[in-house]
């Protein structure tokens, strides 16, 4: 009798001890993030640059609270950029997120106590922004950092509850801030938020021991900053038929250089996503000034409810969450079997069209508002309603663009610089909001409705050069084609 086989069950995938912390940590921390943002325009107003309402200081005042939410979100998100540099070479992720998380709720601090006047207050924003910045390219990193090759198959299903983390703490945080600033006033308003990030902050401190954490590398060489700049001061070095980055090979790892040419390439079509960030975070800051004008009365029949102006961006993550899988299993799947392959630079062309109409809508709004008249609540939601489909065209290809298009090595820096274009894009709407407040030209010639036409006309320029130079711009998906990196590289030596 022969002893038979004994089968030893496949071990099941389990989720880090871990992952509880850092999804709870997101939620809190995205909460105090969102729910600050939605009252910030609209207290600015009130309480700094036009507390009496003055119809006279109106446009000047409006530019000032614009200028000061957008400086404001643009310091937020250049710093990803510079907060994953050091942790990679100095800090590591769990000890920068811990000290930057307390730095972040010393900002809350700040603008809850609301003592330090304007001054104050716009230095509780730099510390907050700081706070915010610092963390954000390190935090979602730190999920992935968790899992080894014992339970990868779980990776897909955690980073969907750390984005639905995200979605549900944005939510929550800006349908309850904006009732907490009606009914409290400023300093709850701002210091719930700051309860939130006093919480993120102790959740994540809790599972310091159940971390997985990846010691820093020390300063890496091979990178988009120094091998630009060792390029640039050494084009002399050039050979004839080499491009201006192949100098750098030899003094750094080739394949590296080609991973920062492949980084030039997709930022050239980030370039184009400049005009959308550039408007879209105009829906937490101008609109809800807007709103605030607006008829925001609801019937349901049986009641009525009021929405306060901050919580009309809500619609937005509503709006993100019912396009996502309707632009994904049925919208794309329809347009490719008719025959129009919606390609990544397609979407992102359409995502300009549509960014533009829904400020057409905010223009004729806005239009109403100077004329005395209170238009419905509804006609926002309509121009939430473009630009939240306008987001998935734009940034969500935008981030998988990045991913398909740049090798392994410059995956974590294309995330970077994804958040980098998104800065940009605030400092210009904080520049010309800057040029509105100083008064002049810009102030006469942007009043009311012009404004919106201003931007109209700008995304307008970017569509039309887009369309000129999206045909030429040189594609290499490094997914579809997994041995791209090593083709690339041998042909480079063979010249």
């Amino acid at each position: 009798m022969q002893d038979s086989a004994i089968v030893t069950p496949p071990k099941k995938s389990r989720f880090p001890k871990a992952v509880p912390f850092i999804i709870g940590n997101e939620a809190a921390e995205r909460f105090s993030f969102y729910g600050m943002r939605s009252i910030l325009s609209l207290f600015l107003v009130q309480h700094f640059f036009n507390p009496t309402d003055n119809a006279a200081l109106t446009d000047q005042a409006n530019a000032h609270a614009n200028k000061l939410h957008h400086l404001f979100v643009m310091v937020a998100y250049a710093l990803p950029f510079v907060g994953g540099m050091v942790a990679d070479w100095f800090t590591g992720k769990y000890k920068l997120i811990l000290y930057v998380s307390m730095v972040y709720c010393v900002g809350h601090l700040m603008l809850a106590m609301l003592d330090g006047g304007l001054g104050g207050f716009e230095l509780g924003l730099l510390v907050v922004a700081i706070g915010a910045g610092g963390i954000k390219s390190c935090v979602s990193a730190n999920v992935g950092d968790q899992f080894d090759a014992t339970n990868q198959d779980l990776l897909s299903k955690v980073y969907g509850w750390f984005y639905f983390s995200i979605n549900a703490g944005s939510t929550i945080s800006t349908l309850a801030i904006p009732w907490t600033y009606d009914h409290f006033g400023p300093k709850w308003a701002f210091g719930v938020p700051g309860i939130l990030m006093a919480l993120a902050t102790i959740i994540f401190f809790s599972g310091r021991k159940m971390y997985v954490k990846v010691p820093p590398q020390g300063v890496n060489r091979n990178n988009l900053v120094f091998i630009t700049w060792y390029a640039l001061t050494h084009l002399s070095q050039r050979k004839p038929g080499q491009s201006m980055l192949d100098v750098a090979k030899g003094p750094y790892d080739p394949e590296r250089v080609e991973g920062v040419k492949a980084v030039y390439r997709v930022m050239s079509v980030f370039f184009f996503a400049l005009a959308f960030w550039a408007v879209w975070d105009q829906c937490l800051s101008e609109w809800t000034l807007y709103a605030e004008k607006m008829n925001r009365v609801i019937n349901l029949g049986f009641t009525k409810i009021t929405v306060f102006p901050g919580q009309l961006s809500t619609v937005n993550t509503v709006f993100l969450l019912l396009f996502i899988p309707l632009f994904n299993y049925v919208v794309y799947p329809w347009f490719d079997k008719i025959g129009l392959k919606t390609t990544p630079l397609r979407r992102l062309g359409t995502g300009l069209v549509l960014t533009v109409l829904s400020f057409i809508v905010i223009a004729f709004i806005h239009n109403g508002i100077e004329q005395g008249e209170k238009p419905s609540i509804f006609w926002e939601v309509l121009a939430f309603m473009i630009l939240s489909a306008a987001e998935v065209l734009v940034s969500i290809t935008g981030l998988e663009y990045a991913y398909t298009h740049s090798p392994k090595s410059m995956k974590s820096t294309m995330t970077g610089i994804w958040f980098l274009v998104v800065s940009f894009g605030n400092l210009i709407t904080a520049l010309v909001n800057g040029l509105i407040e100083d008064g002049g030209w810009w102030a006469k010639n942007l009043k009311g409705a012009n404004y919106e036409w201003f931007f109209v006309a700008f995304i307008s320029i970017f569509i039309i050069v887009f369309m000129f130079v999206s045909p030429r711009l040189k594609e290499r998906n490094y997914i579809t084609d997994p041995y791209i990196d090593n083709q690339v590289l041998a042909d480079t030596q063979n010249l």
